[in-house]
């Protein structure tokens, strides 16, 4: 067995037969947290609850009927009925997640902006826009058709922890821009 290792960089590198794998890194709580409302998580909540009991229950059902048909290798309900139940059950684990690690927001009405603020914002740079004004939210409740922005976004990000009168460099696949803090509730 022809082992390898290298210590550039402080990095083991093993190579032949038997070799271990790293392990995937660490996640703090902070990078699993999931950011929402009260109302946020009353809605992830709900739809938890809508799948493990109306769902889950339906889903079942239809495979039941699937396997009473008899030669599951060329049955399409059985198939669509365990597709759907993938999803379900993907879905829950998800939804469970998220409740698991869901911090609620608390919005202080400080002079930063931060997680549940209402932000005023005028393009200033490359060309002068008009006012803007949407919610910081956690990426689950990000909505920017109703002005509800992730805080993960690229404006999202950008105004964080700013205050008004600050300008700040948005980078989004669109270019570079420069925004103007206008107002904060």
């Amino acid at each position: 067995m022809a082992t390898k290792t290298s210590t550039k960089k402080s990095a083991v590198i093993t190579k032949g037969v038997g070799a271990a794998s790293l392990p995937p890194p660490l996640q703090s709580d902070e990078d699993k947290a999931t950011f929402v409302t009260k109302d946020g998580l009353k809605q992830i909540q709900d739809e938890l609850d809508e799948l493990r009991d109306v769902r889950r229950k339906e889903v079942a059902g239809r495979l039941q009927e699937a396997i009473s048909y008899g030669d599951l290798s060329e049955n399409s309900e059985y198939e669509e009925a365990k597709n759907e139940q993938a999803f379900v059950e993907g879905r829950i684990s998800e939804l469970e997640e998220k409740v698991k690690h869901a911090k609620i927001i608390t919005h202080k009405h400080g002079k930063l902006v931060e997680l549940g603020s209402v932000v005023g914002i005028k393009r200033i740079k490359p060309r002068e826009g008009e006012k803007e004004e949407f919610t910081i939210v956690g990426s689950t409740e990000a909505d920017p058709l109703n002005q509800r922005i992730s805080n993960e976004s690229p404006v999202g990000a950008a105004v964080l922890d700013h205050k008004v009168g600050d300008e700040v460099e948005v980078r989004s696949p669109g270019g570079k821009a420069i925004y103007e803090i206008v107002s904060l509730k």
